[in-house]
């Protein structure tokens, strides 16, 4: 099943934009699925909900670190190579979003500070873009990898 299409699946059950995209990534990224998404549940709704870094993106993040990153903390070759990577990254998300930020994504004024999340209705699907948001992120670290 393609990256992206596994990613939004995820979400739809339920999963945090960050662990939609992680999750979709487990295999690859070298992990078990629940301590995978386990590890990104933090990253949700813009990390914790705060609407900062869209979580889409920041589960991308986590996946490329565990599937191209460095551990050699004195290597900045390794390091600045890596960096180079999350830009182009968020640059791809950005072409094609405008933003990598969640409340710009969602239209939001402000930060969000009341941590329960909302429900997952009908209404949220049709409102929100979150959905299309892990699908491309899914496909944008789906298509890095092939290149």
């Amino acid at each position: 099943m393609e990256k992206g299409k596994q990613a939004e699946e995820l979400f739809v059950t339920g999963y945090n934009c960050a662990q939609s995209v992680v999750g979709a990534f487990a295999t690859e990224m070298g992990m078990d699925f629940d301590a995978a998404v386990k590890m990104a549940s933090s990253f949700g709704g813009g990390m914790g909900r705060m609407r900062e870094v869209c979580g889409a993106v920041s589960g991308m993040f986590l996946a490329a670190g565990a599937m191209y990153g460095y551990d050699a903390p004195n290597d900045h070759t390794a390091k600045k190579e890596h960096y180079e990577r999350v830009q182009l990254l968020a640059e791809k998300f950005r072409e094609q979003t405008g933003s990598i930020i969640c409340r710009e994504l969602l239209g939001i004024e402000g930060k969000d500070s009341r941590p329960t999340p909302s429900a997952r209705t009908g209404e949220y699907y049709q409102k929100r873009p979150c959905a299309k948001m892990v699908s491309l992120a899914a496909e944008i670290l789906e298509e890095y990898g092939r290149t």
